[in-house]
């Protein structure tokens, strides 16, 4: 199964969305800058992403939105030693927005969006789903709010 269908039926569910909802709304460009990051291309997918934590010491903290119990905070400068200068100059420039307020959205949103697209537990990658359908799949779900 892909990873589109398995974030849509993940999605389906829009518990705790409503945070990502509020913030999304005031910027669009964001949900684009999400979807990238989150995809193949960008971190390696999930389980990508979850290595980036891992060697940044942050293990437990990706591991806690991946699983079925509460979602631990991270804090902005933890995004940005997870994810390096220059993924997080990627993001902000597709986001619109400067790299700080950017890393503070991305340490509020990231978290949701990792729980929303993990509902069994278990880190899985994009597949061969592409950035504008994920990206797509997010903006229609929170429009839906």
């Amino acid at each position: 199964m892909s990873l589109f269908n398995t974030v849509l039926g993940a999605l389906g569910n829009k518990a705790g969305l409503g945070q990502l909802a509020q913030i999304a709304g005031q910027n669009p460009a964001l949900l684009q800058a999400a979807a990238s990051l989150l995809s193949n291309q960008g971190t390696g997918g999930i389980a990508g992403l979850q290595d980036r934590f891992a060697q940044a010491g942050l293990a437990d903290v990706a591991q806690s939105w991946i699983g079925t119990g509460e979602n631990q905070t991270i804090a902005p400068d933890q995004i940005e030693g997870a994810l390096g200068a220059d993924l997080m100059g990627q993001f902000a420039q597709t986001a619109g927005l400067g790299q700080g307020e950017a890393s503070s959205l991305l340490a509020q949103i990231l978290p949701q969006l990792v729980d929303q697209m993990t509902p069994n537990g278990r880190a899985t990658d994009m597949g061969g789903d592409s950035v504008d359908q994920i990206a797509g799949l997010l903006g229609g779900l929170l429009k839906g709010r």
